[in-house]
């Protein structure tokens, strides 16, 4: 009886194996990537004892945010520039940063034939708003920006922009309607590999600088296994793929 009490105690006190191994990772994640990043973070937990906890917005944003302190683990930047920042402020472990995906730029309105397969519409300005991301703030934004300039319609347009925070937003402006088009992501306008309702022009690559999308691990989570598992995980062929059905293509 004792030996049985004894034993009892024992499971009353000492952790299981999983919950003594399990780690949460705080994950900045740029807007673009949110859909994703909630697959992936599922994907994650099933396959490891790990969680995540995912903040979403604009790389700007989380760049003052991670100076100030913010406590993120890893960063999943819109860029490759934030990252390197980062790394040369002493904020993000060497060694780590890789790019994890690289976005496509469209335009995109939510009514069916307003934005034809040459994105003409933006020459012919048969539109009030046009929404894209701040340029200063969000990497898609200043992608957006590129086009306009090379274009030459960037003064032309500057009373019709409305700016958005972060991609997210820009997306939200546009589907409802407080802009007929607007710059966002591809993978934002996706569902199962095929374009949502609306129509939209792919932007050709040679109108603006690849989106190279990077991520790395913070100075905060250089300790957290969590974090180092999870950029692990993005590099897996099961996460790859995931990332390549949303909409981006693979390094």
């Amino acid at each position: 009886m004792r030996r049985m009490f004894r034993v009892w105690m024992a499971l009353l006190i000492v952790p299981t194996a999983g919950s003594a191994l399990a780690d949460e990772a705080r994950v900045a994640v740029a807007a673009n990537f949110a859909g994703p990043a909630r697959r992936v973070q599922e994907m994650f937990s099933r396959a490891t004892p790990n969680t995540l906890s995912l903040s979403v917005g604009s790389t700007g944003k989380f760049y003052a945010q991670i100076r100030s302190g913010a406590p993120f683990d890893v960063l999943l930047s819109a860029d490759d520039e934030t990252p390197q920042r980062l790394e040369r402020e002493k904020l993000a472990v060497p060694g780590t940063r890789f790019t994890y995906a690289i976005g496509t730029l469209v335009l995109w309105s939510s009514a069916p034939d307003l934005v034809d397969a040459q994105g003409q519409v933006l020459k012919k300005a048969p539109f009030k708003r046009l929404a894209i991301a701040n340029p200063r703030l969000a990497p898609y934004g200043a992608a957006a920006q590129q086009v306009l300039e090379k274009l030459e319609l960037w003064s032309a347009l500057q009373s019709r922009l409305v700016l958005g925070e972060n991609i997210a937003q820009t997306l939200q402006f546009v589907a409802s309607g407080n802009a007929e088009l607007g710059f966002v992501a591809l993978s934002q306008i996706e569902e199962g590999g095929k374009p949502s309702a609306g129509s939209h022009w792919r932007v050709p690559q040679a109108l603006y600088d690849p989106i190279r999308q990077d991520a790395v691990l913070l100075a905060h989570g250089s300790s957290n296994p969590a974090a180092r598992a999870l950029l692990d995980f993005l590099r897996t062929p099961q996460a790859r793929e995931a990332i390549r059905a949303a909409g981006y293509a693979l390094p």
